[in-house]
């Protein structure tokens, strides 16, 4: 018998969340996926958002509440080919936004260091 560790388990709730409206959303849009192409999906939302899936061993959250995940599916109803259109071409974006930041954030941390090294140098050898 297999057991699952309580971080497998939390896991597993946010990619369970992510099946449910994964399918809620190919029903929306009414196209028919192949198990093999749901089963990529889920890989590809498990390796974007693995820091949030590690992340989840620090939460007591062994399953999604069910009345999150039915607003989630109300919303998913609610989205006009507009939006839906909107979240295609925003979605890129985002991954591009986000590693942008990252970048910005590296390099002000690299400035904040090197600042607080020159600012050691000074006062360590008798500075200017």
């Amino acid at each position: 018998m297999i057991t699952l560790s309580a971080m497998q388990r939390k896991q597993n709730a946010l990619v369970s969340a992510f099946d449910r409206l994964f399918d809620k959303a190919t029903r929306k849009l009414n196209i028919e996926v192949t198990a093999e192409e749901k089963t990529e999906a889920t890989q590809q939302f498990s390796e974007r958002f693995n820091d949030a899936l590690r992340l989840v061993d620090a939460i007591q959250l062994d399953a999604f509440p069910e009345a999150a995940l039915e607003r989630m599916e109300t919303a998913i109803d609610g989205l006009s080919p507009a939006q839906i259109a909107g979240y295609l071409a925003y979605g890129p974006l985002a991954l591009q936004l986000q590693e942008l930041q990252r970048r910005i954030a590296l390099r002000a941390a690299q400035e904040k260091l090197l600042e607080h090294v020159i600012n050691q140098a000074d006062t360590t050898y008798g500075g200017n």
